[in-house]
């Protein structure tokens, strides 16, 4: 176990400053970006007691992810998340805007679902409530959406 942990924490402190860079980009400020940086290597610290991650620099911005919807909840900024120039200037703006058109086409209560996990990193139970949906209803649509949203994408040429 010292082995994973050593290398877990060698993997964590090379990609300490892209993660930072990541959130930089997300928040568009230097000090919302180091706070948030900071909490995800205390989840990631925390986690590592329990399993050590195959590919830490994945893992670690999918805690970035959550960490970043978490305090864009809690700010009200939830609408920002897709709408964010950091969006496009990670993603470019053809496929922002392939992937807004997309997600319009969805039915309304896969999108629900779909904005609710992917964008606000809420867990499928908390989804289900607000939905007034089984979480496995939830989670089908979750599925469906998903799938969708991946055919329209690649119409449009873009790889998912």
């Amino acid at each position: 176990m010292e082995g994973v942990t050593g290398s877990a924490e060698a993997a964590f402190r090379r990609h300490y400053g892209d993660v930072y860079r990541y959130l930089r980009r997300r928040t568009g400020n230097h000090h919302d970006a180091e706070e948030l940086t900071q909490r995800v290597f205390v989840d990631a610290a925390a986690a590592l007691v329990r399993t050590a991650p195959d590919e830490p620099l994945a893992w670690l911005y999918t805690v970035a992810q959550r960490r970043f919807a978490d305090e864009a909840r809690r700010t009200g900024r939830q609408a920002e998340l897709l709408d964010t120039p950091a969006a496009e200037l990670s993603h470019g703006p053809a496929t922002v805007g392939a992937l807004r058109r997309a997600l319009a086409t969805l039915p309304a209560d896969q999108r629900a679902v779909v904005v609710a996990k992917l964008l606000e990193g809420r867990p499928f139970a908390e989804i289900a409530r607000r939905a007034g949906a089984s979480e496995a209803a939830c989670k089908m649509r979750f599925v469906r959406g998903l799938r969708t949203l991946r055919t329209l994408l690649e119409q449009e040429g873009i790889e998912p």
